[in-house]
C-alpha cells in the first residue's frame, strides 16, 4: 500500500520534471510535447508504479526481462508503455518480444537476426527497436560501435517485423551534464545521417536537459522521479 505522502512525493517530482523537459525544449526552440518521458521503474515494486500511473506517468523503463516480467503481467500493457532499456541477453529474447513494446538496446545484428525470427514465430506483426551504440568504446557498457552501424542498419531495412524507429545511448558518466553534450550531439548526428525523423533515447536524471536541447525525444529518468533506489 502506497501512502499519501509518497503518491504526493511521486506527483511532485513528476511535474518538476515535466517542467524541465519543457524549459530545456523551450530553450532551444523545440515543442516539449514530442520529448516522450520513460520513468525508469527498474528495482521499484508494482504498488509504486500504479501510484506512478495515478500521478501521470505513462511510459517505463525496465532494465531486466526476468524483473518486468510480473510487473507487466499484473500492470497489463493497456495501462501503460513498456520499454526494455538493459541490456537483452539473447536467452531472454523470446520473453522480450512478448513483453515489451519497445527493445531500446539492439546492439548487434545476430541479436536483429533473432528477434526477427522470434517476432514471425510469434506471429507478432511489427517490435519497435532503437540501435543502442557505444560511442565511448567503454568495456563496461553495451552498444553496438559506430563502425559496424552500418551493418545492423542495412539488415533492419530487410526486416518484415522490426521496426527500426532511432537510437539510444548510455554515455559515460560525468558530474558535470556538460561534459556529456558532445556524446549527445554525435548521436544527432548519426542519427541524422541515417534516420532522419528518428527518435533519439539520450539523457537521464542528472544529464536529460542537456540530452533534450541536443534534441533528445526520449529521456530515461529514475532518480529525479522515483528518488534514490534502495
Amino acid at each position: 500500500m502506497v501512502d499519501a505522502e509518497a503518491k504526493k512525493f511521486l506527483r511532485e517530482n513528476l511535474v518538476k520534471v515535466q517542467d524541465k523537459i519543457k524549459q530545456a525544449a523551450r530553450k532551444v526552440g523545440r515543442n516539449s510535447d514530442k520529448i516522450k518521458l520513460v520513468a525508469v521503474s527498474k528495482t521499484h515494486p508494482n504498488e509504486i508504479l500504479r501510484a506512478a500511473i495515478e500521478a501521470g506517468a505513462k511510459v517505463f523503463g525496465e532494465n531486466k526481462v526476468q524483473e518486468a516480467e510480473g510487473k507487466i503481467e499484473e500492470i497489463g500493457r493497456e495501462n501503460a508503455e513498456w520499454h526494455l532499456i538493459g541490456h537483452l541477453q539473447k536467452n531472454k529474447a523470446r520473453r522480450a518480444v512478448q513483453l515489451f513494446d519497445v527493445i531500446q538496446t539492439l546492439d548487434s545484428v545476430a541479436l536483429a537476426e533473432r528477434l526477427e525470427r522470434i517476432c514471425k514465430e510469434q506471429k507478432r506483426e511489427s517490435l519497435s527497436v532503437l540501435a543502442q551504440i557505444d560511442l565511448a568504446n567503454e568495456a563496461t557498457k553495451n552498444g553496438i560501435s559506430e563502425k559496424d552501424l552500418p551493418s545492423l542498419v542495412k539488415f533492419l531495412q530487410t526486416c518484415e517485423c522490426l521496426k527500426f524507429d532511432g537510437l539510444m545511448i548510455i554515455p559515460p558518466y560525468f558530474e558535470d551534464a556538460e561534459k556529456v553534450r558532445p556524446f549527445f550531439r554525435r548521436l544527432r548526428e548519426i542519427r541524422d545521417d541515417i534516420l532522419p525523423n528518428g527518435e533519439l533515447s539520450m539523457g537521464m536524471s542528472h544529464d536529460f536537459q542537456v540530452a533534450i536541447e541536443e534534441g533528445a525525444t526520449l529521456v530515461r529518468v529514475g532518480t529525479a522521479i522515483f528518488g534514490e533506489r534502495n
